[in-house]
């Protein structure tokens, strides 16, 4: 099982020393990869289903990924995730590129149709049309990134007669990873994704959740070249070795943990633990 560590864009990581030293003792110490959250703006006063207080510090994913990048070697850079239907996609197939030559093809682009209200409202965008935005917003990024004369014709973007480079390292792409609970979002993941992502996942919602992705790609079918569905979950913090444990048995192929952040030291002492009673033993 592939071990990665959430939120290295956010609170005391959202502080590029931190943000670096954590990266580079994660990936010593054997995780696979760096998970980013995103959330542009956040409601004040927080109100449900707001995650965090409004001053939470979150960094922008692909800025922090791209530093991130210049720090480390091996380990894979994950967006977890980038709220799409908020986006350019034109512009963001651009930014996301750049990060996967800067890392030398270790992006995971990980994305969702977001949640927030007033964050849509704040940044101009639809809240009502998020969805299918969303499954547009993917098919121009895919185009833009393995098109060899990129064109596209959509609902709300339209192109042709343009390039846009450079590519990304990985090929055909990066893998796309598509985050959510709901079923129009487990469709997604089945239909467009190469991984599924599922947050704050415990063991329960996990088998209902895994159960209904292979439903659907039972039921409905998944296109060939996507290949396997790779399935990560962020599951609830504080998990041991036993926990994991019955995720990886559930078929989970990734969990990105949740660490210990009310310090550094916290942290960086909760990635040598961590390594040892988990990464260590399922990797």
């Amino acid at each position: 099982m592939k071990i990665g560590l959430f939120g290295i864009n956010d609170g005391i990581c959202a502080q590029p020393g931190i943000a670096a030293r954590v990266a580079k003792a994660a990936e010593s110490a054997g995780f696979e990869s760096l998970w980013t959250g995103e959330h542009v703006v956040l409601p004040d006063p927080q109100a449900p289903p707001s995650p965090a207080p409004p001053q939470t510090p979150m960094a922008d994913p692909s800025v922090w990924l791209g530093f991130l990048a210049g720090k480390t070697d091996r380990i894979g850079l994950g967006t977890g995730i980038i709220i799409l239907p908020q986006r350019n996609p034109v512009e963001l197939a651009k930014e996301l590129a750049s990060v996967d030559v800067a890392s030398n093809g270790r992006l995971l682009f990980g994305l969702g149709a977001g949640y927030l209200e007033p964050e849509f409202r704040a940044l101009g965008a639809s809240f009502e049309t998020r969805g299918a935005r969303t499954d547009e917003f993917i098919d121009v990024i895919r185009a833009l990134w393995t098109q060899e004369k990129p064109a596209f014709e959509g609902a709300t973007v339209q192109f042709s007669g343009i390039d846009a480079h450079p590519r990304p390292v990985q090929r055909p792409h990066p893998p796309i990873v598509v985050g959510g609970h709901s079923t129009p979002a487990l469709r997604r993941a089945v239909q467009r994704g190469n991984g599924w992502y599922g947050f704050f996942v415990d063991l329960e919602r996990a088998k209902l959740h895994l159960t209904e992705l292979a439903t659907l790609e039972r039921e409905e079918g998944r296109p060939a070249e996507l290949g396997a569905l790779e399935r990560s979950i962020t599951p609830l913090p504080g998990i041991g070795l036993d926990d994991a444990s019955q995720y990886q048995a559930l078929g989970v192929d990734r969990l990105t943990l949740i660490p210990d952040s009310r310090s550094e030291d916290h942290l960086l002492r909760w990635i040598d633990e961590t390594a040892e009673t988990i990464v260590r033993k399922l990797a």
